[in-house]
């Protein structure tokens, strides 16, 4: 099955493998550099590059990810935010993200969770020392790759210092995911991300937000306690601490980590089973396809990468219909 010929063959210098997704920000696409490197192309849709504030957004989300350095996020590689369809490249990332491992396969195991968390506070280190607030850290949002996790995804992300396009008062980000000043509105800093963090931690013990999810969640967010039962020992008291209401009386990131690997990890707990049999079959499935024709489908199985990266929205249809509107 070849791509759709509405497809760009080229983007920027990258040769195009094929389609990852769709949604209603654009389009993601599997690219290869000149030297063959896989890359995760983001294509801004048409009617939305049209708008000189989206424009400005994606051109914020560009500046936060590439001032952001570290072993734990998928670094930018190349990006043009002036095209006529804007577009960022990251490093591709051949793993299935926390939320499609937990879906498949079940909640961790304490062990693997405790390394998880661990690579993750390694993140946020990275990212709050960039002076950037990531404030959408989900299970979607975290690729589970073969030595650590990857933290993606800087869409909605405020660089400190910098003119903002949101203002006090508009929430964004993911409601089950989000801290209490996040769903009230206010100025949100580092530990807003702790907060979220916490939540992705309860995510991956027990296969739920640690406040549910629906037409209510956000005001449990804000008021009430989180459910964390399942969840036992200095871990619980942990994540709590980390899912305190006050963002003053959350922990720093220095003493997440300590408690974290109060209970060493070992090598072996990394990557759990399931995921590393995931890991090799989409390096498989990648390698084989370097041997075959460019103009190829992507499976299935790479998918999580980018809808990891996309809102949902525009069918197969829409996305023909775009692109052809905008001469990708």
């Amino acid at each position: 099955m070849r791509t759709p010929v509405s497809d760009p063959m080229r983007i920027g210098p990258y040769r195009i493998v094929g389609r990852l997704g769709s949604g209603g920000m654009g389009w993601v696409y599997l690219g290869r550099s000149p030297s063959g490197r896989e890359v995760a192309v983001k294509v801004v849709r048409p009617e939305l590059a049209a708008e000189s504030e989206f424009r400005e957004r994606f051109a914020r989300e560009v500046a936060a990810a590439r001032v952001v350095s570290g072993a734990f996020t998928a670094a930018v590689v190349d990006a043009d935010t002036e095209a006529e369809l804007p577009w960022l490249a990251t490093l591709y990332v051949p793993g299935p993200s926390l939320a499609e491992a937990v879906r498949a396969d079940g909640p961790l195991p304490e062990p693997q969770v405790r390394r998880l968390g661990a690579g993750l506070v390694e993140a946020l280190q990275a990212i709050h020392a960039a002076r950037v607030v990531h404030r959408d850290l989900k299970p979607a949002n975290v690729l589970l790759a073969a030595d650590g996790p990857r933290v993606i995804d800087f869409g909605i992300s405020r660089v400190d210092g910098a003119p903002g396009l949101t203002q006090v008062g508009v929430v964004v980000g993911t409601p089950p995911f989000m801290s209490p000043e996040q769903v009230k509105g206010a100025r949100v800093g580092p530990p807003s991300d702790v907060f979220s963090l916490g939540g992705v931690l309860v995510y991956a013990l027990t296969g739920r937000a640690p406040h549910g999810s629906g037409d209510a969640v956000r005001y449990r967010v804000a008021f009430e306690e989180p459910e964390l039962d399942g969840i036992t020992g200095p871990l619980r008291d942990l994540i709590a601490s980390c899912l305190a209401k006050r963002p003053e009386d959350r922990p720093r990131l220095d003493r997440l980590m300590a408690g974290l690997l109060e209970q060493e990890p070992r090598e072996a707990d990394w990557p759990p089973p399931t995921v590393a049999h995931s890991i090799k079959a989409r390096t498989r499935d990648l390698a084989g396809r370097r041997r075959q024709s460019t103009s190829v489908s992507v499976p299935s199985c790479l998918l999580s990468h980018a809808q990891a990266l996309l809102d949902a929205g525009l069918t197969d249809a829409m996305v023909a219909e775009a692109v052809g509107r905008g001469g990708a």
